[in-house]
């Protein structure tokens, strides 16, 4: 997939970016919000970091790039995308901003207790600036049955292009992980 890293893009401190409440993934030098919880966008569903400046982002690697479940780890903004776009999650009433939300986020560093249901990089993202972990994505699907039937076929679409290229892909890593529990 082709990257959304380009020079041309939008710097996340453009006036349009913020009236627009997305912007594409930023340059390492078009400095994100310190802090920001930032939002990648995936196939069927989002993927979550808090930006802790220096183009690094600090993400739960639980299922995001392979069927393995993995760490709270640092990482290249560029990484942290894998060819998505990116858009800031407001918090306007964060409990933690700024370099308090980044000294909670690397706090957990090496963390390994991913759950897709109760423990996914969405929660960690909003327990570092929020105070408390939730995820509109688990709660979207158990509110709204039809919400939830989109995203598996969403998952069951992308584990059907995965097998066919021969390959894995993060959308088939979480149909997996959310059977196996």
């Amino acid at each position: 997939m082709k990257r959304d890293l380009q020079p041309a893009l939008q710097p996340a401190s453009s006036a349009a970016g913020h009236a627009a409440g997305r912007v594409a993934a930023a340059r390492v030098d078009d400095a994100w919000p310190l802090g920001a919880h930032l939002v990648s966008e995936r196939a069927g569903y989002s993927h979550h970091g808090i930006y802790v400046g220096g183009g690094r982002v600090v993400h739960y690697a639980g299922l995001c790039e392979s069927l393995h479940r993995g760490p709270i780890e640092e990482v290249e903004l560029e990484c942290f995308a894998h060819g998505h776009s990116i858009h800031v999650e407001p918090h306007p009433h964060a409990a933690y901003a700024g370099r308090d939300a980044v000294l909670r986020a690397r706090s957990r560093l090496g963390e390994n207790r991913y759950r897709v249901l109760t423990n996914n990089c969405e929660h960690f993202c909003t327990w570092c600036v929020d105070g408390k972990g939730h995820s509109r994505q688990v709660r979207t699907c158990v509110m709204h049955p039809r919400a939830a039937l989109r995203f598996l076929l969403s998952m069951c679409r992308a584990l059907v292009d995965a097998r066919q290229a021969g390959g894995c892909c993060e959308a088939a890593a979480m149909w997996v992980a959310m059977h196996a529990a």
